[in-house]
């Protein structure tokens, strides 16, 4: 999930700090996210979601292609 976060993060044209500050997360948890050395808790998947302002079930179909 952690690539799909990042790729979407990049396509809206944001860093990794902006990401952050818009969740309520910290950045260094966002790099663990897409580094995929952590796994995101619902909370926070729609937080980022809400961000990066795509759905959650659009982010997760994406990861679903990936994993086919």
């Amino acid at each position: 999930i952690g690539q799909e976060i990042k790729k979407a993060r990049i396509k809206a044209g944001i860093s990794q700090e902006e990401l952050a500050f818009r969740a309520g997360l910290h950045r260094t948890y966002i790099s663990l996210l897409e580094n995929n050395k952590k796994s995101p808790t619902l909370d926070t998947l729609f937080r980022i979601c809400k961000a990066l302002e795509i759905s959650a079930a659009k982010l997760i179909a994406k990861v679903e292609r990936t994993k086919k």
